[in-house]
């Protein structure tokens, strides 16, 4: 057993929540901001929007993890929660919540599994802050991506 490690990121999105939804929904991009997401590939596809299974790869510094997401909990719009099955012990939600017509908040949450030796190292060092830090960014690129993507296709 090791420990859990939690990470939490929050950021307001200049853009509808229909938009926000619509480009969380496609996984396939998510690479495009996640920047440790080498790739996300659909295994089950019973849903419209979101597959309930999907298989991920992070690579970064050097290291390559491959795991299983599920999705254990889907509100439209809301709030998707899911865990890892197998690799990488994972799990973790994304709340969006409307903060008027045109204003959407994305509160992010990861939380993972290391051996207790690592783990140890990422509580009291720096590297707990630059996973922190690095969801901050990818977040913040999501942002961007919205953003952009909503002000191409709104009408002046």
């Amino acid at each position: 057993m090791g420990i859990w490690l939690k990470h939490d990121v929050i950021t307001t999105i200049n853009a509808p929540l229909e938009n926000v939804w619509y480009t969380w929904s496609d996984l396939d991009s998510m690479p495009l901001w996640m920047s440790w997401i080498e790739s996300v590939k659909t295994i089950d596809q019973e849903t419209s929007t979101l597959p309930d299974l999907t298989e991920w790869t992070l690579a970064a510094n050097g290291f390559r993890f491959k795991w299983k997401a599920q999705i254990t909990e889907r509100i439209e719009r809301q709030k998707l929660k899911w865990e890892s099955i197998g690799g990488l012990p994972t799990k973790g939600s994304v709340i969006f919540s409307t903060e008027n017509l045109n204003s959407t908040s994305v509160n992010l949450s990861v939380t993972y599994e290391l051996p207790k030796m690592i783990a140890r190292l990422m509580e009291e060092n720096i590297l707990g802050k630059m996973v922190t830090n690095e969801l901050q960014a990818n977040i913040d690129r999501f942002k961007n991506l919205v953003e952009k993507n909503y002000s191409l296709n709104t009408p002046n």
